[in-house]
């Protein structure tokens, strides 16, 4: 057996992405002594400027909101117990189909290999034993969310470091709650409908999902590391939860494992099973 802790690389897109879909597994793992390391990949300038501003319109300082974003992402990995925190400071590229995604030095233009050399030398650094980040689609599409995918997955090739990958995702039933407790609060909530929606769907049907982290102890963690986030509150519609609700629906996070030396069984209900 190592005599080093375990370690735990969570690879994200944006300042606060760590906290919605993995704020649980790190403040988790941090708490049972597992090194945490988290890779930001963008600075986060598409986001909302001070009092809302939108990107393009009157006042939106890109250079202001990746300032006021690394302060928050900070804030974040301080109250997850986040032991490393690495920034690869590419320019955020918007959603689908904005003109950001094609401006030099943003995150989507730039080549798969380069961001991936990037982050290879941070897994050989680190050592992780188990990675996580999105799927092949970026969970729901969003471009800096797949090349995040495309870079690690290529960084996992060149390293063959991790015993473990793996991909964040949702169980499909997640949504009816989450529909049904969004509309109790008078939230508009229209469910992801493959009919209605081309491409692929969000999540995965529950008997898919390979590993549950039941996180539900570290809710009001999590819930506090999201709300460090307060200049992009208005695009956090989880916050309008609160923190009892927020913790009920997302206190299990879910996964798709990918890769695994291990031979642990799945369904598995801990990242590290087969590890300690």
């Amino acid at each position: 057996m190592a005599e080093r802790p375990l370690t735990l690389m969570a690879v994200h897109a944006h300042p606060d992405d760590e906290a919605t879909s993995t704020g649980g597994v790190l403040a988790r793992y941090a708490a049972e002594g597992v090194t945490t390391v988290l890779v930001t990949c963008t600075d986060g300038r598409c986001g909302d400027g001070p009092g809302g501003v939108k990107p393009g319109e009157e006042g939106h300082d890109p250079a202001a909101v990746v300032a006021m974003r690394q302060a928050e992402l900070e804030a974040s990995c301080t109250t997850l117990n986040v032991t490393h925190l690495e920034t690869l400071g590419y320019a955020d590229s918007g959603m689908m189909g904005w003109p950001t995604n094609d401006l030099p030095g943003a995150f989507w233009t730039t080549p798969v290999a380069d961001a991936a050399a990037r982050l290879a030398e941070l897994i050989r650094r680190y050592q992780p034993d188990v990675i996580v980040t999105y799927d092949e689609n970026g969970f729901y599409g969003h471009p800096d969310h797949i090349q995040a995918h495309r870079i690690t997955m290529a960084a996992v090739e060149q390293t063959d470091v991790p015993a473990k990958v793996y991909w964040t995702t949702v169980p499909r039933t997640a949504f009816e709650q989450f529909g049904r407790i969004m509309k109790e609060l008078g939230v508009e909530w229209a469910e992801p409908d493959a009919a209605d929606e081309p491409g692929p769907q969000l999540g995965l049907p529950d008997d898919e999902i390979t590993t549950w982290v039941d996180t539900s102890k570290y809710g009001a963690q999590k819930f506090d590391a999201l709300a460090t986030h307060a200049s992009q509150t208005e695009n956090i519609f989880f916050l309008q939860l609160g923190q009892e609700r927020f913790t009920e629906l997302m206190g299990m996070e879910t996964f798709l494992r990918v890769r695994d030396r291990t031979g642990a069984p799945i369904p598995e209900d801990d990242l590290f099973a087969g590890l300690r």
